[in-house]
């Protein structure tokens, strides 16, 4: 009687086409990669990079450590950025993680909140 692993381990007709249509799932594979993972984390860079070169004097900013600033000067690598009143502090331009909104912050909208007492009486 034939062992059915020894029957299914024999190549049979087809076992031997192989070339280019394997290499068609890995084909696959790198493309869906390329634009989910590889194209987004290019574009985030580039969005990067270009808020680091625009950056001006007076602009609130959040470093990766945490620190958020005013830019009150600028040199070609470092910034010198106001943390509290009359404190300064020199941070590297690539440190810089993101712009804080440039306009002022508005109030919260008040909600009209009506009083609905429960009285206990059903």
């Amino acid at each position: 009687m034939i062992n059915i692993a020894y029957a299914m381990g024999q190549g049979g007709a087809g076992g031997g086409s192989g070339g280019f249509t394997s290499f068609i799932p890995l084909i696959l594979m790198f493309v869906i990669f390329y634009f989910l993972l590889i194209r987004p984390q290019q574009k985030k860079t580039k969005e990067h990079r270009g808020m680091i070169e625009n950056l001006r004097t007076g602009d609130r900013i959040i470093t990766n450590g945490g620190l958020h600033g005013r830019i009150t000067g600028i040199s070609e690598t470092t910034l010198t950025v106001e943390i509290a009143e009359k404190v300064r502090v020199k941070v590297n331009r690539a440190s810089v993680s993101g712009l804080m909104q440039t306009g002022t912050p508005q109030a919260p909208a008040k909600k009209d909140k009506k009083d609905k007492k429960d009285t206990g009486k059903a």
